[in-house]
């Protein structure tokens, strides 16, 4: 079990992905309007959907989850935190979008994707971690698919993929407006890369680099601020 901010709770279950600091990141990086209406693409367990009804008192949330048993933990801890009326996940593939919601509506969508494309399978939530049900530009397609004109889509990933995201961000419409380069600590290389691309801008791109560590080990005023310290 997780304590998050605000009360809230996450239980993880055996085999889904756990708590990181890439959807702490995230969620803390999402900048929401009032009465937002959110996609999560690939919830798990609702991790990014919990953070973000922690964060927003206003927002509502949309999980697609393949995954039958994540699924079913993400109904578990919505339930828990009695976030019915706010929070809903379905048990479904994300490269059907377009026949589970029709026309774009959602304000901004979300994702923590599967980072990798090859190597060794994972044995802890394969699916969560190697683009075997989920690619890039897949995501990408389901995206735009899935946003209003002028809404916004965060995700983060690896820093190694940026170009391949730049890519089929333009393909899709979805114009690169925000970057976060975040790292260990400052004599760290960059170790994962939250993105915001907005559906339908114009270029403009701004960039800001964040460390989770102090050079003598203590948490910096950033890493504070996500955990809530």
């Amino acid at each position: 079990m997780e304590q998050l901010h605000n009360g809230y709770t996450l239980q993880i279950g055996d085999g889904c992905f756990p708590l990181s600091t890439d959807s702490i990141a995230l969620a803390d990086f999402v900048s929401l309007c009032r009465n937002a209406r959110v996609l999560d693409l690939g919830s798990g367990c609702a991790t990014l959907g919990l953070l973000l009804c922690a964060k927003d008192s206003t927002c509502k949330v949309t999980g697609i989850e393949l995954n039958e048993i994540a699924h079913n933990c993400a109904l578990e801890n919505i339930r828990a935190n009695h976030l019915q009326e706010r929070l809903v996940n379905i048990c479904a593939d994300l490269r059907a979008i377009s026949s589970l919601f029709k026309g774009a509506k959602f304000d901004c969508v979300v994702s923590n994707p599967p980072y990798f494309t090859s190597g060794p399978r994972s044995k802890t939530a394969p699916q969560a971690r190697h683009e075997e049900t989920c690619s890039l530009s897949e995501l990408f397609h389901a995206a735009s698919q899935a946003l209003k004109f002028g809404g916004d889509f965060y995700l983060v990933h690896k820093p190694d993929r940026f170009a391949q995201i730049c890519a089929y961000a333009n393909k899709e419409n979805l114009e690169p407006k925000k970057v976060c380069l975040l790292r260990h600590s400052a004599d760290n290389p960059i170790s994962l890369v939250v993105i915001q691309c907005r559906k339908g801008a114009k270029p403009g791109l701004v960039w800001h680099e964040a460390c989770l560590y102090n050079p003598d080990g203590t948490p910096t005023d950033y890493y504070r601020s996500l955990y809530h310290c």
